[in-house]
């Protein structure tokens, strides 16, 4: 599930039903919820973003943290101008067991927005 997109590589946004399934993957891991953004999507664990969702690929930030766990994964830019970050498989059921305790953990809260005067 980590490779290019079913269309060969062209860029497609997410569909809502690829982000529904990310989020029950991830369920086992605590409160998940998902928010669209510029046609793709961000998926939150216990309000942490963990992960990125863009032309219907897992995008997961490098951390120090899990430099160990994803050092045989493929890496690609989620869009143009982002950071490079690792892809990750959803098939690989002992990958994501063992990355996204991780993820939450070391992923911080994302700063309160300051409200507009």
């Amino acid at each position: 599930m980590a490779g290019a997109p079913e269309d060969g590589g062209l860029n497609l946004a997410t569909t809502q039903e690829f982000a529904d399934k990310v989020c029950r993957r991830m369920a086992p891991f605590g409160d998940v919820r998902s928010r669209k953004m510029f046609g793709e999507y961000l998926v939150y664990v216990n309000e942490r973003p963990v992960l990125t969702l863009c032309d219907g690929r897992v995008f997961v930030k490098k951390l120090p943290q899990i430099a160990n766990l994803m050092a045989g994964a493929e890496c690609g830019y989620p869009y143009e101008g982002a950071k490079e970050a690792y892809l990750l498989d959803l098939g690989d059921d002992a990958l994501v067991d063992a990355l996204l305790p991780l993820l939450v953990e070391h992923t911080p809260l994302p700063k309160p927005r300051k409200k507009a005067k």
